[in-house]
């Protein structure tokens, strides 16, 4: 029986950023794939195989930590909005010293507007598989089925496995109990790798609701590829003669096994017949967290600066690619989205446009009086340019002490700037007072990886920049850090 609407994937891996695959998203001058030896390292024949028959994005954006996508992704919203700026620790509130007071810690809640909600009312199975960490323990945002799924399975308050080990019983009865993954006691004690447990239930769960004829939209969220660094034995043989640090070699590992998860759901969406009505939509859900250097240095996501947690690029450019699992222009859904093969696109997009795209092809609304910050991104998934869409990224993070700061940046065109709130590593008025406000300005387009800070070359620029990002801010009604007694630390234009 064949489904009214289309199916939707949404396969969010964790931690990974754009250059921990086998699949460029980097370009030449001229706009073609270019590989840089990260791309030779990693094998991710599965992505390749996704993006061959489908649209990949080069400038694709989200969230520097991963609560803060996550409900971007849920919501539409930007991090600034919804104030989920932060991970969420699931024990206790960890705006840390100097953070925003105000941030929400809390979460997602029973009864906020979100993605599976609406399309459980349109009629779709909302099925939630891994990786939850929309909010703490305790709270109503630490169970997916609150928030409009209708089927949990391993979602829960942290973002973290216990273990990935089956034998281990993925952390419970160890020291990491408290991140022990639920609802796969039928592993325990079992070979069978976490991610590989992960594939097997979303499988159960997608050919069950085909069975019904009812749509569905799979919100597959990997444990993988976050810490702890387990290596997955199945892969370990193709990194040990790599020269690389062990940790690095099982990082490498994760992503071989995610993406062998993606190839097995895509196999099952064909045998099931049902692969040319399945949009996928693959992507991480913040910058790489690969164990190969300092967050604000080129290693782990190189020729990219910094990584997971990081003001630079490395830490919020993430791989999106966007196809019908199964590429055919005589299908019905396809005529309406003929995504093209094989396509790169430079437009700058990011997580909160997941929203709206989705619901535009699912063809539902978010009620009325739901902020989207996000845009559509049907012209941009046909391989055109959106003229109307503004080349536009804010990322805040009014926190600290977490690899990066108490800072925000503002992406607007060819132009980034960054605002830091307090210096690197201080936080209190007299060491702001002392050293002076900081500012980072980059052009993008002449260098795309951020080696030279142009705020005192260009102070103009500067300026506009920062008019900019504090103008943006205050449309997303942001929380700011605070100095030690209590007054909110507003970005501030530079004096010349």
């Amino acid at each position: 029986m064949a489904a009214e609407q289309p199916n939707i994937v949404v396969f969010l891996v964790d931690d990974m950023g754009m250059m921990d695959t086998s699949l460029p998203f980097l370009t030449d001058a001229e706009g073609q794939p270019q590989r840089y030896p990260l791309n030779d390292y990693y094998r991710t024949p599965n992505m390749e195989r996704l993006a061959r028959g489908g649209i990949r994005f080069n400038q694709f954006y989200a969230m520097s930590v991963c609560s803060p996508t996550r409900v971007s992704i849920m919501t539409g919203q930007n991090a600034a909005r919804h104030r989920v700026t932060n991970w969420i620790n699931p024990l206790q509130d960890n705006a840390g010293k100097n953070g925003a007071p105000d941030w929400n810690w809390a979460g997602l809640k029973k009864g906020d507007v979100t993605l599976p909600g609406i399309l459980s009312r349109g009629g779709y199975r909302t099925i939630h598989v891994g990786k939850a960490h929309f909010g703490p323990e305790q709270h109503e945002g630490a169970e997916p089925l609150n928030l409009g799924f209708d089927v949990n399975v391993a979602g829960a308050a942290f973002g973290a496995p216990g273990s990935y080990y089956g034998e281990k019983g993925y952390g419970h009865g160890t020291k990491r109990a408290h991140h022990a993954v639920p609802h796969l006691d039928k592993y325990h004690g079992t070979d069978t790798f976490l991610t590989e447990a992960l594939t097997l239930e979303a499988k159960q769960q997608v050919a069950k609701v085909v069975e019904t004829g009812q749509p569905f939209y799979l919100y597959f969220s990997h444990y993988a590829v976050h810490a702890p660094f387990e290596s997955d034995p199945r892969f370990a043989d193709h990194y040990k003669d790599s020269g690389k640090p062990a940790n690095a070699q099982a990082f490498a590992t994760l992503i071989e096994g995610m993406d062998k998860s993606l190839g097995d759901m895509l196999d099952q969406f064909d045998e099931l017949g049902i692969a040319e009505n399945t949009l996928v939509f693959f992507l991480g859900d913040n910058g790489s967290d690969a164990p190969l250097g300092h967050q604000h240095a080129v290693a782990c996501a190189e020729p990219l600066r910094g990584k997971k947690g990081a003001h630079y690029e490395g830490g919020m450019r993430v791989p999106l690619i966007a196809a019908w699992a199964k590429p055919n222009p005589e299908n019905g859904w396809q005529n309406r989205l003929p995504i093209p093969e094989n396509t790169i696109q430079p437009q700058v997009a990011s997580v909160v446009d997941l929203m709206p795209t989705i619901l535009d092809v699912a063809d539902l609304d978010a009620p009325s009086g739901h902020t989207l910050d996000g845009h559509s991104l049907q012209t941009l998934l046909l391989g055109q340019p959106d003229e109307q869409r503004q080349e536009q990224f804010l990322m805040h993070y009014p926190h600290g002490p977490h690899r990066s700061n108490y800072f925000t940046t503002w992406r607007d065109g060819d132009w980034k700037v960054i605002y830091h709130a307090l210096p690197e590593d201080s936080t209190t008025t007299d060491d702001l007072r002392s050293s002076g406000i900081h500012y980072e300005l980059f052009n993008l387009r002449d260098d795309p990886f951020e080696s030279t800070n142009l705020a005192e070359s260009k102070p103009q620029e500067l300026e506009r920049m920062m008019k900019g990002l504090i103008g943006a801010l205050k449309d997303h009604h942001a929380v700011y850090p605070v100095d030690d007694q209590g007054t909110e630390l507003r970005p501030q234009l530079p004096h010349h």
